[in-house]
C-alpha cells in the first residue's frame, strides 16, 4: 500500500468532514422539520363547505371592520356569546393547584389560597379543565398555541428567547380585523408576538426570575383603572410571579400559597368588576383563566411530563355547569371555542375541538353549527396534508341525500377513515335537518348527530396533531448513515496514521505487532466509553438517564488510573533508591489524586438525583434542604471561599513582575471578592433577592470579568515582555507547574507557556465566579469539588506525562465536564434548565420627563424598571390608521436587558 501522502491526508480529510457536514444537516432538518401550514387568515370562506371555496375571503380585506364583524355573524349562523373577553394567563400554575388529580380535589394548602375561585367552581359560575400542553412546555409556543389552535416544535424552544412577530393566522389577527380594541399588561413576550395590535401595553420582561413581586404589582397597578373603562374588547393579563416562584423554590416553596391568595384576589376584582358592568348594561364579559404550563417538583419546565404539560383552562361567566374534576381538553382547543364563542373565523391552522360545555347554553342547531364549522375547517387542513382524500372532489350537496351506512366501512386506511367519519357527521346533520323542519327530531337525533361530529374532530384533531410532531423518519435514516459513513472514513484515516506511526514508513515491520499491542489498559478503555455511549443513544431510556453512564465510566476509568499507579509505584519500590530522585514521592502524591478524584467523583454523583425517571429518589441536596436553609447558607459560604482560595493561589502561583499579570491578578481577585460580598448579603436560600444593589453588584462583576477573561485571553500571549522577568517554580508550592523544567528544554519560549497557563485559569476560574454568582445555592458545593477534580487531574497527568497520551488527558477531562454537568443537576429534558441565575438589569431615570400611563410613574422598586414608554394610547377609527399625536419624550437612557444564562460547560 502506497504511503499517505499530505495531498492524500488533506483530501481524505476534507471528505470526511463534508460528509459528516452534509449528514448531520440531513439528521438536523429531519429531527427539527419544518412543518407545512396554511397561509393567509381564515375569512368568509371558513364559513362555506371547504368544496365550495369559490367563496374566496378576497373582498374581506377590502371591508370596513364593522361590516366584517356583521358579515362573519350572519355567516357563522351563531350568535356572539359575550361581548368582551378578559384573558388572565397566569404563569407555570399546574392546573392540579385548582383543579386537583385523579378525581380528587386540590391540596388543602393550594384550596385555601384561592377561595373565591374554589366557591365560583363549586357554585357552577366557573369550569375548569386540565387543558393538556403539549411539549416543548416554554411560555412563546404555548402562547401560540392557545391563540392559533396550532402545535409547535421543539425549534421554538430557541425563539422563545428571541421571540418574532407570529405570522399565522392567530385569533388576536382576526380580532384586529373586525375592529376589536385590545390591551396587554404583563409578560412582554405578547408584544413581540403581535407588535402593533395593542391600544395599550405595559410589558414586563419574563426572564428575571428573582423577582416574584414587582413583575406582578406592575400588572394589577392598571387593571382597576382598566376594568373602570369601556374603550376595550379584549384584556390580556399576563402574571409571571407564580413561575418566578416555582423557578426559585420549586412547588412546596414558602411563597407559593402566599402568589395563589394574590391571583385569587385579582379573580375576585374581575369577576365583581364584570357583574357590575353587565348590570350597568355594558354587555357580557367572559373571564377565561389559562396558564400556559404546569411545572415539575422543582419548579422547572420544558419537558413532557405530566406535571409540565397539567395546565388550566377555567372558564368564568358560562351558566348552568356542573363542575367535574376529571375534565382534560387539550391546550390548542382554546382557540377554535373562544373564535365560535366571539363570531370570528377559526385560525387557519387550528387543530383543536371546540370544548362543547362552552355552548351548552345555545340551541341546538347553533350547537351543532359550531361542530361543523370546526370541522370544516380541520377538514381544510386534511386536504391540504392528504392530497388523496377521497371526499375532497364532493359536490357542496353531495351529502344531503346521503344515507348512514354504519362505521364498518371507516376501519380502512386514514383517508378513508376519516373521510368516512365526517361523511357520516354531516349525513346525520342533513337527517335531523330534515326532520326538524318536519318537528319529527328528537333529542336522540341530534345526540347521535352531535356525537358524529365530536368522534370525526377527536379523530381529525389526534392525527393532524400527530403529524405536526412526527420526524421523517427516512430522513432521520438517511442523516445517521451519511454520518457513520464519515466516521468510517475518519476512522480508517486514522489507523492509518497508527499504523504509518508505528512502522516509520516501511522500516521495521517486525515491530508494528508488538507496538499495536502497546496499548495500555486505560487507552482501550476510552475507546470502549466512545462505543458505548454511541449504542446507548439507540435507547431513548439510556438518553434519559445519560448521567449513569458518565458516572460509571468516569469512576471506572479512576480505578484504571489507581491500579496503573499501584503497579508503577511497586515497580519503582522494587528499584531500591529511586526514592532518592523523588520517584516515591510523587507515587504517592498520584496515589493521593486518585483518591481525591474518587472521593469527590462520589460526592458529586450523589448530590442530585438526576435523569428523569428517579429525581424523586433521596439525595444529599434534598437532605440539606430538609435539614434547613441555614445549612445550605454555610456549607454555600465555606465552598464559596475555598473555590476563591484555590483559585487565586493558582493565579499568583507564579512569581512574576510583569505589570499585565499582576492586572489579570489583581481583576480576579476583585471579582472573587464581589462574589463572596454578593454571595453574603443578597443569595438567600429562602426568599429571592431583588434589591436594586444585587442587580448593580452582578452588573459590575459581569464587567470585571469580562474584561479580565477577554484582554488575558487576546493581550497576553502578544504584550508580555519576555525579557523582563523570570519565572521561578517553587518546589514547595504545590500549585506550579510540575513538569516545568521538562517543559523548559522542550519549549524555548517559557514565558509564552506560562502565559497559556495563566489563560487557562482565567477561563477555568471565571466559570467558578460566574457559576457561584447564577447557581443555586445548593451547588455551589459541586463547583468546589469539580475546580477540585480539575486541579487532581492536571497534577496527575503532569507529573506521569512519560507514561501517557496527551489524548488520554483530552478524554478524560472531556468526561469529567460530562459527569458534572449532570452533577450540577442538569439532565436531557429541557425542565432541568435553570433560569432562576438569569439577571436582567433595567435602568430607568426618575427625573426625566417621560410619557405616563394615566399618572402612574416609572417603577423601579426591587431593582426591576418596568416603565415602558409604549404604554401611549394607540386611537384608531374603524380599523384605519390614522396620525397619532405623541408627547415629546427625553430618556437619557432605554431598558437595557442583559441577560447571562451560563449552564455548566465541559473542561477540554
Amino acid at each position: 500500500m502506497p504511503p499517505l501522502t499530505c495531498t492524500k491526508f488533506a483530501l481524505i480529510i476534507i471528505t470526511g468532514v463534508i460528509i459528516q457536514i452534509i449528514g448531520l444537516s440531513l439528521f438536523v432538518f429531519g429531527f427539527f422539520p419544518v412543518k407545512p401550514a396554511l397561509s393567509g387568515t381564515s375569512g368568509s370562506e371558513s364559513f362555506h363547505l371547504p368544496v365550495c371555496d369559490s367563496v374566496g375571503n378576497r373582498s374581506d380585506v377590502t371591508q370596513p371592520p364593522d361590516q366584517l364583524r356583521s358579515l362573519y355573524q350572519e355567516l357563522s349562523g351563531i350568535p356572539p356569546s359575550f361581548d368582551r373577553l378578559i384573558l388572565m394567563v397566569i404563569d407555570g400554575l399546574p392546573a392540579e393547584f385548582v383543579l386537583g388529580k385523579d378525581g380528587k380535589p386540590p391540596h388543602k394548602q393550594f384550596s385555601e389560597a384561592m377561595p373565591y375561585t374554589q366557591s365560583l367552581l363549586a357554585s357552577g359560575l366557573a369550569i375548569g379543565y386540565h387543558a393538556k400542553a403539549a411539549p416543548p412546555t416554554v411560555t412563546m409556543p404555548r402562547l401560540k398555541a392557545m391563540v392559533s389552535g396550532a402545535i409547535g416544535g421543539f425549534l421554538d424552544v430557541a425563539f422563545n428567547f428571541n421571540t418574532q412577530a407570529m405570522l399565522d393566522d392567530s385569533l388576536l389577527g382576526q380580532f384586529f380585523r373586525i375592529g376589536w380594541e385590545m390591551v396587554m399588561l404583563g409578560d412582554e413576550t405578547w408584544l413581540k408576538l403581535f407588535p402593533g395590535v395593542f391600544k395599550r401595553h405595559d410589558g414586563v420582561s419574563s426572564f428575571y426570575v428573582k423577582d416574584t413581586v414587582q413583575v406582578d404589582q406592575n400588572v394589577s397597578r392598571h387593571l382597576g383603572d382598566e376594568l373602570s373603562r369601556d374603550d376595550w374588547n379584549l384584556l390580556i393579563l399576563h402574571y409571571l410571579g407564580l413561575d418566578h416562584v416555582g423557578h426559585i423554590g420549586g412547588r412546596s416553596s414558602v411563597l407559593m400559597a402566599p402568589k395563589l391568595k394574590e391571583m385569587d384576589e385579582v379573580v375576585k376584582l374581575i369577576h365583581s368588576s364584570t357583574i357590575n358592568s353587565q348590570e350597568n348594561g355594558q354587555g357580557q364579559t367572559l373571564l377565561m383563566i389559562v396558564s400556559d404550563h404546569g411545572m415539575t417538583e422543582n419548579g422547572n419546565h420544558g419537558g413532557s411530563s405530566y406535571e409540565e404539560t397539567d395546565s388550566l383552562a377555567l372558564l368564568i361567566g358560562l351558566r348552568n355547569h356542573v363542575f367535574d374534576y376529571a375534565s382534560v381538553v387539550q391546550q390548542v382547543d382554546i382557540a377554535p371555542t373562544l373564535a365560535l364563542l366571539f363570531g370570528v373565523p377559526i385560525p387557519k391552522n387550528n387543530v383543536g375541538v371546540l370544548i362543547t360545555e362552552a355552548f351548552d347554553s345555545l340551541k341546538e342547531d347553533e350547537r351543532l353549527r359550531a361542530l361543523e364549522l370546526n370541522s370544516w375547517q380541520l377538514l381544510r387542513l386534511l386536504q391540504a396534508q392528504l392530497p388523496g382524500l377521497p371526499c375532497r372532489n364532493f359536490p357542496c350537496d353531495a351529502f344531503s341525500g346521503h344515507q348512514s351506512s354504519g362505521t364498518s366501512e371507516c376501519n380502512h386506511s386514514t383517508e378513508n377513515m376519516l373521510c368516512c367519519m365526517y361523511m357520516e357527521a354531516a349525513a346525520l346533520h342533513s337527517s335531523w335537518k330534515s326532520k326538524r323542519d318536519s318537528e319529527a327530531a328528537s333529542q336522540k337525533d341530534y345526540s347521535s348527530t352531535a356525537a358524529a361530529y365530536y368522534m370525526f374532530l377527536k379523530s381529525a384533531s389526534e392525527w393532524l396533531s400527530h403529524r405536526s410532531t412526527d420526524k421523517p423518519v427516512k430522513l432521520l435514516a438517511v442523516g445517521l448513515a451519511t454520518m457513520f459513513i464519515s466516521c468510517l472514513i475518519l476512522s480508517s484515516l486514522m489507523f492509518l496514521m497508527i499504523k504509518e506511526t508505528y512502522m516509520g514508513g516501511k522500516q521495521q515491520p517486525s515491530n508494528v505487532n508488538n507496538s499495536m499491542n502497546r496499548w495500555s489498559l486505560d487507552e482501550t478503555f476510552i475507546i470502549s466509553v466512545v462505543l458505548v455511549l454511541v449504542a446507548s443513544m439507540g435507547s431513548s431510556s439510556m438518553v434519559e438517564e445519560e448521567h449513569y453512564i458518565w458516572f460509571f465510566m468516569l469512576s471506572t476509568f479512576y480505578l484504571l488510573l489507581l491500579r496503573k499507579t499501584a503497579e508503577s509505584f511497586a515497580v519503582g519500590g522494587q528499584k531500591s533508591l529511586s526514592l532518592q530522585n523523588g520517584q516515591g514521592g510523587k507515587g504517592c502524591f498520584r496515589i493521593f489524586y486518585i483518591f481525591l478524584l474518587l472521593i469527590s467523583g462520589r460526592i458529586l454523583r450523589g448530590w442530585h438525583q438526576g435523569g428523569v425517571n428517579w429525581t424523586s429518589l433521596p439525595d444529599i441536596s434534598k437532605w440539606l434542604e430538609l435539614a434547613g436553609s441555614q445549612y445550605v447558607k454555610s456549607l454555600q459560604l465555606v465552598s464559596a471561599f475555598l473555590v476563591i482560595t484555590i483559585g487565586l493561589f493558582a493565579l499568583f502561583s507564579i512569581v512574576s513582575k510583569g505589570k499585565l499579570f499582576q492586572m489579570v491578578r489583581l481583576s480576579f481577585l476583585t471579582s472573587a471578592l464581589l462574589v463572596l460580598l454578593h454571595i453574603i448579603r443578597y443569595q438567600d436560600y429562602t426568599f429571592s433577592s431583588t434589591n436594586y444593589g444585587a442587580t448593580l453588584l452582578a452588573q459590575i462583576i459581569y464587567a470585571i470579568l469580562l474584561a479580565a477573561t477577554v484582554g488575558t485571553v487576546v493581550s497576553l500571549p502578544w504584550l508580555i515582555p519576555f525579557s523582563t522577568y523570570k519565572i521561578r517554580p517553587t518546589d514547595d508550592n504545590a500549585l506550579s507547574l510540575p513538569s516545568f523544567l521538562s517543559f523548559q528544554e522542550k519549549f524555548p519560549f517559557v514565558e509564552l507557556k506560562d502565559s497559556l497557563y495563566v489563560i487557562g485559569w482565567a477561563y477555568i476560574y471565571s466559570w467558578c465566579l460566574l457559576q457561584l454568582l447564577l447557581q443555586q445555592p445548593i451547588n455551589a458545593t459541586p463547583i468546589l469539588l469539580l475546580l477540585v477534580q480539575i486541579l487532581a487531574s492536571l497534577h496527575y497527568f503532569a507529573g506521569n506525562r512519560a507514561h501517557r497520551k496527551e489524548w488520554i488527558e483530552i478524554a478524560a477531562l472531556y468526561y469529567m465536564g460530562m459527569a458534572g454537568h449532570f452533577a450540577l443537576g442538569n439532565s436531557n429534558t429541557l425542565a432541568t434548565i435553570d433560569v432562576a441565575g438569569a439577571f436582567i438589569v433595567s435602568l430607568c431615570l426618575r427625573n426625566n420627563p417621560v410619557h405616563l400611563y394615566r399618572g402612574f410613574d416609572c417603577s423601579c422598586n426591587w431593582n426591576l424598571c418596568t416603565f415602558s414608554p409604549a404604554l401611549s394610547e394607540k386611537k384608531a377609527n374603524s380599523g384605519q390608521k390614522q396620525n397619532k399625536k405623541t408627547q415629546e419624550v427625553a430618556l437619557a437612557s432605554s431598558n437595557h436587558f442583559f441577560f447571562y444564562f451560563f449552564n455548566a460547560t465541559n473542561f477540554v
